[in-house]
């Protein structure tokens, strides 16, 4: 299947490859902008998306000891993710069965039991109650294994929890489709997550995932990196529920007329020099005979993992080491993986349909006999977000962009082929929302 043949129903997609950008043929997608701001179509997603689609709540390191505690706010919904005292992992949804207040917020170590701030109910860590305050107040025949926890489903993916409040829906297996397996060569299971950011947007939260579901806006908004990224011939495939794109680093864009060794040095150091921990600009060392600047970097970066953290990526080519694949997983899914760095990224819901939350995981690859620590969480101001250099672009254009799409004579958003990723996203919110035929116009002839 060719990119011209995105403009298919998402029955179409599913287990097929859509692969390079820049097809011209036909007319560009149009998309109502009425997704981006109407409260009805918000409250739409709510019921028949954020309850139904399989969402990241945190990371295997957030909960990985028996005791902890992980609460989830996708929306107006709050899930709890626990390490039960048998070692199982479980969830529930965060409301008390006696007046239905939250039982929890936040994260907590240690625990041995759920207990109610209202009334004092008490839940064991597999959601069951067992103790209520006064009981017989409730009659002789209360039977409390009908009170227990509703349990929300929980799975994980390499080190990414995921939550689905759907108890019928398919496994998370199935949803991700061949993600897994595609990025099965990069060792997923090796990250460790360091910190979590919560970031509050002023910006529907298909806006944000948007942002992170192309690269057509690289040769404007992110003009620092052109000296060392391939923003051309970065194929997309497209399987259903997900996608992929995959960014050489260490060679200059083909948009640039020239380009040298120190240019992509530079771009590089000023992008994510932190992976060389490298952070000024420097002469750059020259390749050896049958050497690119792809091997320079990518041996830069073996050095600093290794002098630095004690990290062996030895078993990675130095392709591999700069070679960036980018999944994108509905609804609001951005994972972010090369032999050295896994950054997770997803956009929540906000109070309204013009806000949203993002939330950003780090990780690292895991050090040998070096036990797991309890990652740092962060609510930071979008004003003073510290995802790195080229995030903290994204982030910052996205502070006006609901202003935008707020106005009445915006009827639809008008998508390139180079866009495929995020025209999945919206066919598959018309699957979940039932919106038959496609509300979607245009495209590849």
């Amino acid at each position: 299947m060719s990119l011209a043949d995105v403009g298919g129903t998402r029955e179409d997609l599913l287990g097929t490859a859509i692969s390079s950008v820049g097809n011209s043929q036909g007319t560009p997608f149009r998309i109502p902008a009425d997704r981006y701001r109407s409260e009805a179509f918000a409250e739409r997603e709510h019921e028949h998306v954020w309850q139904k689609a399989w969402i990241v709540a945190c990371s295997i390191d957030h909960v990985a000891a028996p005791g902890d505690l992980y609460e989830v706010r996708i929306g107006r919904y709050s899930v709890l993710v626990v390490r039960g005292r048998d070692g199982e992992l479980r969830a529930f949804q965060n409301a008390c069965k006696h007046r239905g207040i939250a039982l929890c917020s936040g994260s907590a170590q240690g625990l041995k039991h759920l207990r109610c701030p209202y009334h004092g109910w008490m839940y064991d860590l597999r959601g069951q109650l067992t103790g209520m305050p006064s009981h017989k107040g409730l009659g002789e025949n209360v039977d409390k294994s009908e009170l227990g926890l509703t349990p929300v489903q929980v799975d994980t993916w390499g080190p990414i929890v995921f939550v689905n409040l759907d108890p019928e829906a398919m496994t998370l297996s199935e949803f991700l489709e061949v993600v897994p397996q595609d990025a099965k060569a990069l060792k997923v299971d090796d990250f460790r997550c360091y910190a979590k950011i919560r970031t509050e947007m002023p910006a529907n939260w298909k806006l944000v995932a948007d942002s992170f579901s192309e690269t057509y806006h690289v040769q404007t908004l992110h003009r620092e990196m052109l000296g060392s990224i391939d923003d051309i011939n970065s194929g997309q495939e497209i399987w259903g529920r997900t996608g992929v794109s995959r960014q050489l680093y260490g060679v200059a864009s083909p948009r640039l007329i020239k380009s040298d060794n120190q240019l992509i040095w530079d771009s590089f150091i000023v992008t994510q020099g932190e992976r060389m921990g490298i952070t000024e600009s420097c002469p750059a060392p020259m390749p050896a005979e049958g050497e690119t600047m792809v091997d320079v970097i990518g041996e830069r970066i073996r050095a600093y993992q290794k002098d630095e953290k004690g990290i062996d990526l030895s078993g990675f080519s130095n392709h591999e080491m700069l070679l960036l694949h980018q999944y994108n997983i509905f609804p609001n899914l951005t994972v972010l993986i090369s032999a050295d760095l896994l950054q997770v990224l997803s956009a929540r819901p906000g109070a309204t349909a013009d806000t949203s939350e993002l939330i950003g995981m780090s990780f690292e690859r895991e050090i040998k006999d070096v036990p797991r620590a309890r990652p740092f969480d962060l609510d930071m101001p979008a004003d003073q977000a510290g995802f790195g250099f080229v995030l903290n672009q994204d982030v910052d254009i996205l502070k006006n962009a609901q202003r935008g799409v707020n106005q009445p004579g915006l009827t639809h958003i008008s998508l390139s082929c180079e866009e495929a990723r995020v025209v999945n996203t919206h066919r598959n919110l018309e699957h979940y929302l039932g919106i038959e035929p496609s509300e979607i116009t245009g495209g590849p002839a």
